[in-house]
């Protein structure tokens, strides 16, 4: 058997990245060993999420993004990598600066196989309508259309490169999709979207499948953009999906933008840490306006035949509600490693808003 390859991950302690290394180290279905090796970049070594995968076999580099020495070395010697940079932290601008040198200090060290966590290029697909600026999808989009202009040498020497571009956590659900509990039982299920918006969500064990699933097929995967997702659900269907798999009264509410954002404290908080308003940023409910206007207006097209038909398992909400045994207790520590600091969503208000 030949040595495993090594793939290098930037964010691999978040919900994503995480999913993708224990993906990466899993064996095969057949029980083998895995043929990769994966070395993971984090800020702390000492963080439970980052020991937890040490514990699993993944080698931990102490570091940030940001600094391109401690890349490189984290580069040297992978055949891939797999890098998901947090808007979060250094906002849009900064991100794709990071990007630009990420990609270019992966060519210089040789990595074989580039996965750039992508989100939908909003802007972009709607003829550069700023109605549709969020941060993390214009950070991550930029790059991506970048990224979808290089050569991708499949037969040659050189760097190759996947676009996987997703967009909602279906384990969102338990937080910032999650339903208002009315007094007599009802869960009401809302937000700023039409009859008609679709949800693309994607489960954790899918955005796990799908990393591992680029490193095993290259010559399926590189050279191209892999739009994905789980599910799809209208406002409509996860109430009916809700009550189906629960048996508890549900219904959905569609909200203005101005009443779903009268919801939030704490909005007017710079979106990045770090990135004040002044110099660039935008606030919770700038990029939140715009994300919200990505769905509500479907922008993300996706191919769901297609995508079941390379993942047959792929989760649809029902499934992720009856594996989860969902019982909307919000959650947020057990998904996001950066939790929504400052600003939070009050759903005690809904009831307090006109009809």
């Amino acid at each position: 058997m030949s040595e495993p390859r090594i793939v290098a991950v930037i964010g691999g302690t978040g919900a994503q990245g995480s999913s993708v290394v224990k993906a990466l180290l899993a064996p095969g279905a057949n029980g083998s060993p895995s043929p990769w090796k994966v070395r993971v970049l984090t800020r702390d070594l000492t963080h439970h999420r980052a020991k937890e995968l040490e514990e699993l076999g993944a080698q931990l580099v102490k570091g940030s993004f940001m600094d391109y020495d401690v890349v490189g070395n984290l580069f040297e010697g992978a055949y891939g990598a797999f890098v998901n940079t947090d808007t979060f932290t250094v906002g849009a601008a900064a991100e794709t600066t990071a990007a630009f040198n990420i990609w270019e200090l992966a060519n210089w060290h040789k990595v074989r196989h580039f996965v750039w966590s992508n989100q939908d290029y909003a802007v972009k697909l709607m003829g550069y309508n700023r109605t549709y600026s969020s941060q993390n999808h214009v950070g991550k989009g930029r790059f991506g259309a970048f990224l979808a202009a290089q050569p991708n040498p499949i037969d040659g020497e050189g760097t190759l490169w996947t676009n996987y571009t997703i967009n909602s956590y279906m384990e969102q659900l338990s937080f910032l999709f999650a339903p208002e509990v009315q007094p007599d039982g009802t869960h009401v299920f809302f937000g700023p979207m039409n009859e008609d918006s679709k949800l693309p969500l994607i489960a954790q064990a899918d955005m796990g499948w799908w990393g591992r699933y680029c490193f095993d097929n290259p010559t399926l995967t590189t050279g191209r953009e892999l739009r994905l997702t789980s599910d799809m659900p209208t406002m409509k269907d996860l109430a009916e999906t809700f009550t189906k798999v629960t048996g508890k009264p549900a219904t959905y509410r569609l909200l203005t933008m101005d009443q779903y954002f009268s919801l939030w404290n704490g909005k007017d908080l710079p979106l990045a840490r770090g990135v004040p308003i002044k110099d660039g940023g935008m606030s919770w409910e700038e990029a939140f306006r715009g994300w919200w206007a990505i769905w509500r207006d479907n922008v993300p097209q996706r191919d769901l035949e297609w995508i079941r038909s390379v993942h047959p398992t792929s989760l649809t909400v029902e499934q992720w509600m009856r594996d989860t045994k969902y019982m909307m207790v919000p959650r947020p520590e057990q998904l996001l490693k950066n939790r929504e600091d400052g600003a939070n969503l009050t759903r005690a208000r809904l009831s307090t808003l006109d009809a």
